[in-house]
């Protein structure tokens, strides 16, 4: 017995559309600040679990948080600034 199987998946692997849009790619750009800074508070989450707690983990986390509403902070600000006509707030 001959099983008819789909090959769509080694034909289409390297398509044109299975990559990111040059928008997709700006996006992920723009957002990269943000995203590291959420990576940092993570490992410092990560650190602080290994251990009891202590003064330089509080300090570390508390520090990593507000880089996160720093990033979050400006990147609300830049969007806002691109989308308004006009340059208007």
């Amino acid at each position: 017995m001959t099983y008819i199987v789909t090959v769509q998946d080694a034909v289409t692997a390297f398509a044109d559309f299975m990559e990111p849009t040059n928008a997709e790619l700006d996006a992920i750009e723009l957002e990269s600040p943000l995203i590291l800074a959420e990576v940092d508070l993570l490992d410092a989450q990560i650190k602080a679990l290994d251990h009891p707690e202590n003064e330089v983990d509080t300090r570390r986390i508390r520090r990593a948080r507000n880089r996160v509403l720093a990033a979050r902070r400006d990147l609300t600000n830049r969007t806002a600034a691109a989308t308004a006509p006009g340059g208007a707030a």
